[in-house]
């Protein structure tokens, strides 16, 4: 990260990857991968990888194996395959997780990081990762907790609806769809997984200041969608004034030195395959 504000240049898959990745997914990622704890020599997939931080550091970690990141959106695989890697060279392949383009049984793990949530058919998509583990094999997912348990979020989801009229926010609380950990393990043993165990995690997480949190989110995530008729004067105001509203809503100790501070607390699974 830089002193001061963020810069805007960039698409939005390299504006996510540029900025919210080190601010947020890669702590996520870090905590992921040391739960899964891949091994030297294992076949690992990273579905919904996005811009590829779960399979960069899985391929680092493993030396010696097989990686491959799968992905629908061919913007964030873009990305991806232009990011240095470490470690085994990655396959980045586009596709659903909803159909994952591997035969049965080819990975001893699977990872999805924050993505269970978007699945359109989360159950069809835990038994695609079913399908393609090992006998042997283990997953690892995360999913956001409820959003009120991240105040910077639901500070954010509030400012947004005040601005931009009611269910402005409905992409951002889309992310925040579990309401608690049993419904994750609920569903994994629904699936067809055992051995599931479940964790609550927080990460704590800091923006250079309540604007950057706020542009970035409506300029590098889905929630690109809110300002896509808008000149850029106009999102530069409503940018402004979501923000100016969020830190309003937002308690003085997430705002300590100018900086957006705050915890964000996740649902981490490790499930086991009962093939």
């Amino acid at each position: 990260m830089s002193e001061g504000h963020w810069q805007l240049e960039g698409t939005a898959a390299e504006l996510y990857e540029r900025y919210l990745v080190p601010a947020i997914t890669t702590k996520w990622a870090e905590d992921l991968l040391e739960r899964a704890q891949p091994r030297e020599g294992e076949a690992v997939l990273d579905t919904a990888c996005g811009t590829g931080i779960v399979a960069r550091l899985a391929a680092k970690r493993i030396g010696r194996g097989k990686v491959t990141g799968l992905d629908l959106n061919s913007g964030m695989l873009a990305v991806a395959r232009s990011v240095p890697t470490e470690g085994v060279s990655i396959s980045w392949i586009e596709g659903s997780a909803l159909d994952l383009p591997f035969r049965s049984g080819s990975f001893d793990v699977v990872l999805c990081q924050l993505g269970l949530q978007f699945f359109p058919d989360q159950r069809k998509a835990l038994g695609e990762i079913r399908r393609v583990l090992k006998a042997s094999g283990r997953a690892a997912l995360s999913v956001y907790s409820q959003i009120e348990r991240t105040p910077g979020a639901n500070a954010f989801v509030l400012a947004m609806d005040d601005v931009l009229g009611r269910d402005a926010s409905r992409i951002k609380r889309g992310e925040h769809s579990f309401a608690d950990p049993t419904q994750l393990e609920t569903l994994l043993r629904d699936s067809g997984f055992n051995a599931v165990d479940v964790h609550i995690v927080e990460q704590l997480i800091v923006f250079p200041s309540v604007l950057d949190y706020v542009r970035f989110q409506l300029l590098a995530t889905p929630m690109t969608v809110l300002l896509k008729d808008q000149t850029e004067p106009q999102r530069e105001a409503i940018i402004a004034a979501i923000a100016s509203k969020t830190m309003a809503l937002s308690r003085p100790a997430m705002l300590a030195g100018g900086r957006f501070i705050f915890p964000q607390q996740a649902y981490v699974a490790i499930a086991q395959s009962s093939r």
